[in-house]
């Protein structure tokens, strides 16, 4: 049975909330120490549940989440990393990385988060003041840049931020310039999508004025995708691009269809169980209170329909930029009959979402990469 490498960590408190966020978060202005002692103690607790449930530890990857991380002391944030060593081991090269929100953390909380982190991602969204007030974010484009700074001064030099483009009132030259100024700061690591009216969301209920055309947003990508080449970012997932070998290796645990646990309100984990041929999920109650109170971090799992195999598979395997797809790699993930696999691998290479790639196996098409969403489509059980 194979032990699960990747843990992710879910704090869900914000300074505020963002009106297009959809996240699991909650307002918190201030977050007392004991709400802070409370609230990792029970994440120590789900976490013993899932080990107790299947085996797992010595990992490879740690990502702390939300929500606004940083809104938890570092010594606080540093504990629970001990905590988590001592019940189930990190690896000493482990990718802990740590979200930050710019205004929520300063020199000092910079140089405590690398007593235990390897990388930091920035929430910065944009670095033109006019779209970040459009946004409701925090934090200005000045704070941003000094966050980035005291990040560095501190010692991180593996660094994400995370870029909007489409944004109220953005023209094309308004995306490229945010690209070009991000880029600028050199970082080995951006995260770049699209804003999406999410519903449910205020963006989502009352859209503000200004959106691009859907025309316009596709002529963003299209021209940031090259501008990012240029400037020597290699685009590896469909949102993501790095330098180097920086990809981020927690996330590609996702994207590869791995086992991984979440602890946290509102987290998932992903099981497989291999005697069983199965794979099961466990989410974790979504409201901070109810969490807190929760006696039983298993109870709500259940085993995955194995109609839906197909498309959980492709909804995170279809997002790596030029990976081969293998039949063999489905079949071992999934537990799914061959005849079920080639089927759908026959229906989407008939359709232009798939081609055979030239070592063997499949690749995702251009057509396929474009229109992700129909390529699932045909996935879905009838």
């Amino acid at each position: 049975m194979e032990r699960i490498r990747s843990l992710y960590i879910h704090l869900p408190w914000c300074r505020r909330k963002c009106p297009y966020c959809d996240f699991n978060s909650y307002p918190a202005p201030n977050l007392p120490e004991e709400r802070q002692r409370e609230y990792t103690a029970a994440l120590l607790r789900n976490l013993r549940a899932l080990l107790d449930l299947h085996p797992g530890g010595d990992f490879r990857t740690v990502f702390a989440g939300g929500g606004t991380p940083s809104l938890f002391s570092p010594g606080i944030l540093e504990d629970l990393l001990t905590g988590i060593d001592r019940m189930a081991g990190i690896a000493a090269d482990a990718e802990i990385t740590l979200e930050v929100n710019p205004g929520t953390a300063g020199p000092d909380e910079f140089r405590g988060f690398r007593r235990f982190a390897s990388r930091l991602s920035f929430g910065i969204q944009s670095l033109d003041d006019r779209f970040l007030r459009a946004l409701g974010r925090i934090h200005c484009a000045r704070e941003a840049r000094e966050a980035v700074d005291s990040a560095r001064m501190a010692g991180f030099d593996n660094i994400n931020a995370d870029m909007m483009y489409g944004l109220p009132g953005q023209g094309i030259g308004d995306a490229m310039e945010d690209l070009k100024q991000i880029t600028a700061l050199g970082l080995p690591h951006l995260s770049w999508y699209e804003l999406t009216l999410e519903e449910g969301t205020p963006f989502g209920t009352n859209p503000p004025p200004g959106i691009p055309s859907e025309d316009t947003r596709a002529a963003m990508a299209e021209e940031g995708v090259r501008l990012l080449a240029d400037r020597g970012y290699r685009r590896y997932e469909i949102s993501n691009f790095c330098q180097g070998s920086h990809e981020c290796r927690h996330n590609l645990n996702y994207w590869e269809f791995g086992d991984y646990y979440g602890i946290g309100a509102g987290a998932h984990s992903k099981i497989t169980l291999e005697d069983e041929r199965q794979i099961l999920r466990i989410p974790q109650e979504e409201e901070p209170r109810k969490y807190l109170r929760c006696l039983n971090f298993t109870a709500l799992g259940e085993r995955v329909d194995p109609d839906y195999l197909m498309f959980q598979y492709f909804l995170n395997r279809a997002r790596i930029r030029n990976v081969t797809i293998r039949q063999e790699d489905i079949l071992r993930k999934t537990f799914l009959p061959p005849e079920t696999v080639n089927r759908g691998i026959r229906d989407l290479t008939g359709k232009g979402y798939l081609e055979v790639a030239p070592e063997g196996g499949h690749r995702v098409t251009e057509q396929g990469w474009r229109f992700g969403s129909a390529l699932l489509r045909e996935l879905l059980p009838d």
